[in-house]
């Protein structure tokens, strides 16, 4: 203990050299710094007008860089008598500034010859100010009071804002009289007077005494920071975007008159603050070496009584402590994670396992018993999560049976009806609705099947790529027409992670349709970031709040219990992008969009990718090359073309093979008496063909079954990609000559 006062004791001794050495540092250099700093801002500003075309003498620019090397020259001598002086080598920002300043007659030369551009200049200016805040910033840095420091804090805060109004002043020198910003000016404009607003309404205001606070009041409260408010106010949200930059309003003219009636009050302001920093450091400081005397006194009074209380209790409580300690880590490391590991696998848990109450009334005997209670409780949850995702893993193993039986009779019964009245269009277009809803509700079997602990097997053997794998997530929603596609070529994914991708992103396309309004567009990218591929799918649905957001992303990268499932029945969705993003290591972010919506952002790592293999000139892809040219036509109503269909959802057992569907023979039938359009197979390019669906693709192993073979009937070459794109360029087409009508139209 005697080792433990000395030591606190020689630090409290630092600490009031320190203080003492940084308050006559500050005491010498003060003034000059602040003094060169409003002449360094009031340089920036006339050479800012002059440069615009303001009415700047030469003269008077003269005099006042002459004032500035004054205020440069008292500040070097300064520093390095008060350094010198102390015993302290060249500090760090007294140098970095030292060596600013050394250029700035090569900043000048470039102003009066207009070389470099003025932000350019002015922002020669601006480091110079920000380099001085910085030497304010670090004058205590090396005291340990945290009172001390927030003091400091505010004054260097202070300075920033001073230094915020200052630049917006520049700023406006820089429009001139024709009162024009270029682009980047005025986004520094908007970002200082966000800056100075916020940094003095939360890191000064609220630390200022009473009487400081009324004086900054005051200034506010007078006619030129009134017309300075106001000014800023029109400025953001008056201005006008031009060919030749941002026009300001005619109110910003009154700027300069305004300023120059708060500035000096400001700044005085500003010094007075720093210099009630110095006298409280100097008060902490002789505080401090009090504080040493009644440390050394008091300490050694306490230090027999001590050390005798110690001597009788330390052996008998570390020994228990120690036996504690010992049965505690075998608890939590060895028997506990096997009993978790048990109840996970299904096994039953003997009390014996358990550590037991000893029923002793001493702290340490009631410190045990209370582990032990925690750990028979964390058990009881274990088990009783163990039981509820048994349980929902049957229950939903007899929902998707059921279900999946209805989905295979539906689909069955939809190829029957396409066959018998394919040449009716009108009825075709309502069967391949009923298609598409169809293809909704296996997805659903299959979220059922993910929240039990299943998994989508991916019959895939060869990469798809990424604007392929868009198309097909969606083709797997509802309202596909309104979602835009945007994809590379030159990626695609590895062949087992295929369905689990595609069911990931048409449960979030699907989400973004239905709340989003009708007539809206659902935009989906794809492009490859540091971390791998980023999808983005964004819409322009109703506004959400943070909180919100908060709580859906916190679903999304951690999965919740199967226990708060009923409580969130209509969030499912989430909850099976979650588990899936958990399976895949991706990592699904929703956030607001720009357009005031919600935008879904999926990250996958570089391991689920990989480069898409080129086509040879002069060779088509696989499919391509089978068949020949193939004719497409106008389609019905509804788009044949993302009404691609998985297998049957039908739950069987593992004992026999899963059953599989012949292609899409009615689809591709209703087509054939249309005129052709241009083909989409591309010869020249090095891209493959598209992708054909493979039946049984996407669905579990145990969803599937055995489906009656049909008859044969020869396909048309046309994939349902190439016709989807097809009708896509004929409705774009359409959609530009009606423009085009329109407009010749008198």
């Amino acid at each position: 203990m005697s080792a433990q006062v000395v030591m606190t004791a020689q630090r409290l001794v630092h600490q009031s050299e320190n203080l003492h050495a940084d308050v006559a540092v500050g005491e010498r250099i003060d003034v000059p710094l602040t003094k060169l700093m409003v002449k360094v801002q009031a340089e920036r500003t006339m050479t800012a007008t002059r440069w615009a075309g303001g009415s700047v003498a030469k003269n008077e620019l003269r005099e006042r860089r002459t004032a500035t090397d004054r205020a440069a020259d008292e500040f070097r001598r300064s520093a390095d008598g008060a350094l010198a002086a102390n015993g302290r080598e060249d500090e760090r920002y007294v140098a970095e500034l030292k060596h600013s300043l050394a250029d700035l007659a090569t900043f000048r030369e470039r102003a009066d010859s207009r070389r470099g551009g003025v932000e350019r200049t002015t922002g020669y200016y601006s480091d110079l100010v920000d380099r001085i805040i910085r030497v304010y910033q670090n004058q205590f840095s090396h005291a340990e009071d945290a009172e001390l420091i927030q003091e400091s804090g505010v004054v260097v805060t202070m300075f920033t804002v001073s230094e915020m109004v200052a630049r917006e002043t520049t700023i406006h020198a820089m429009a001139g009289p024709s009162r024009r910003l270029s682009s980047s000016g005025f986004a520094e404009f908007v970002n200082s007077v966000g800056t100075q607003r916020y940094q003095y309404d939360e890191w000064v205001a609220p630390y200022l005494t009473a009487e400081d606070r009324a004086d900054y009041d005051q200034v506010f409260a007078s006619d030129g920071w009134k017309t300075k408010v106001r000014i800023e106010d029109a400025v953001i949200s008056d201005h006008q975007n031009t060919a030749s930059g941002i026009k300001l309003p005619m109110v910003a003219d009154a700027w300069r008159g305004a300023y120059d009636k708060f500035a000096g009050r400001l700044a005085a302001l500003d010094a007075k603050q720093a210099r009630t920093v110095l006298v409280h450091a100097d008060a902490k400081a002789t505080q401090l070496e009090t504080e040493v005397i009644w440390l050394i006194v008091g300490n050694g009074a306490a230090l027999l009584a001590v050390a005798a209380v110690i001597v009788l209790t330390t052996r008998s409580v570390l020994r228990r402590l120690r036996g504690l300690h010992q049965r505690t880590v075998a608890i939590a490391e060895d028997t506990l994670p096997d009993v978790v590991a048990r109840l996970q696998r299904g096994q039953t848990v003997d009390d014996d396992a358990l550590p037991a109450m000893s029923g002793d009334q001493d702290e340490v005997g009631r410190i045990s018993d209370a582990f032990a209670r925690v750990v028979s409780v964390s058990v009881d949850g274990h088990a009783q999560l163990a039981a509820e995702r048994q349980g929902f893993g049957m229950f939903a193993a007899g929902i998707a049976s059921r279900t999946g039986n209805l989905v295979s009779r539906q689909l069955t019964l939809t190829d029957e009806l396409q066959d018998a009245f394919g040449h009716n269009e009108e009825l075709l277009a309502g069967l391949m609705r009923s298609d598409q809803l169809t293809v909704g509700m296996r997805r659903q079997v299959e979220n059922l099947l993910i929240l039990a602990g299943g998994e989508i097997p991916d019959p895939h053997t060869e990469p798809m790529r990424i604007a392929d794998l868009l198309r097909e997530a969606a083709a797997e929603v509802e309202d596909f027409r309104r979602i835009e596609r945007q994809a590379l070529d030159e990626i695609s994914v590895a062949p087992r992670v295929i369905s689990e991708i595609s069911h990931l992103l048409a449960e979030l396309l699907d989400n973004a349709t239905r709340f989003s309004p009708p007539q809206s567009k659902v935009v989906v990218r794809a492009e490859l970031v540091t971390d791998g591929l980023l999808v983005d799918i964004e819409d322009r649905g109703p506004r959400v709040t943070a909180a919100t957001y908060e709580e859906m992303n916190g679903r999304l990268h951690s999965a919740p219990p199967y226990s708060v499932l009923a409580e969130n029945a209509h969030r499912l969705g989430l909850f099976v992008v979650g588990h899936i993003a958990e399976q895949l290591g991706a990592t699904v972010t929703l956030r607001r969009s720009v357009y005031g919506g919600t935008s879904a952002v999926v990250i996958l790592s570089e391991e689920l990718l990989v480069p898409t293999e080129p086509v040879r000139a002069g060779k088509e892809a696989p499919r391509a090359a089978a068949t020949p040219a193939r004719a497409a036509a106008t389609p019905a109503p509804a788009p044949v073309t993302l009404n691609e269909r998985k297998p049957e959802v039908v739950l069987h057992a593992k004992t026999g093979p899963a059953g599989r569907r012949t292609p899409e023979r009615s689809r591709e039938r209703a087509v054939e008496s249309k005129p052709p359009l241009p083909s989409v197979t591309r010869d020249g390019d090095a891209k493959p063909a598209l992708p054909e669906r493979v039946p049984q693709a996407h669905i579990a192993e145990r969803l599937r079954a055995p489906h009656a073979p049909e008859t044969a009937v020869d396909q048309d070459a046309a994939t349902p990609e190439e016709v989807a794109d097809a009708w896509a360029d004929y409705e774009h087409g359409t959609q530009t000559v009606e423009e085009e009508l329109r407009q010749d139209q008198p």
